[in-house]
């Protein structure tokens, strides 16, 4: 285990985040509100796309809608954007399983 010291201002910040709880659960703590904080933006940004072209990300790689709307700068940008997203949410949901000891 990798053990690091932190310093004063960064304790004194964390524990009037997390008043009370030791150094370890409140590194942990934020870590996993980063990491729901990205997963909400992820699933934001999925749930737009799906609300704009009314298909999932898999249907739309399978009806070729970029193909179909001739390679549009918006649709493959959107396209791009929408891949990262799902992907996203997929290696987040990973990232929060193995900080609880689930993975």
């Amino acid at each position: 285990m990798l053990q690091v010291e932190l310093p004063n201002r960064l304790l004194s910040v964390l524990n009037s985040l997390e008043p009370g709880a030791a150094p370890k659960q409140q590194v942990v703590r934020l870590a996993e509100q980063e990491l729901r904080r990205r997963l909400a933006r992820y699933q934001l940004t999925d749930r737009l796309f799906r609300q704009k072209y009314g298909i999932t990300l898999d249907e739309f790689e399978a009806a070729e809608v970029v193909k179909t709307r001739g390679y549009s700068f918006e649709v493959e940008n959107d396209h791009q954007d929408w891949d990262l997203a799902v992907d996203g949410i997929h290696t987040v949901e990973l990232q929060l399983a193995s900080l609880r000891g689930e993975a």
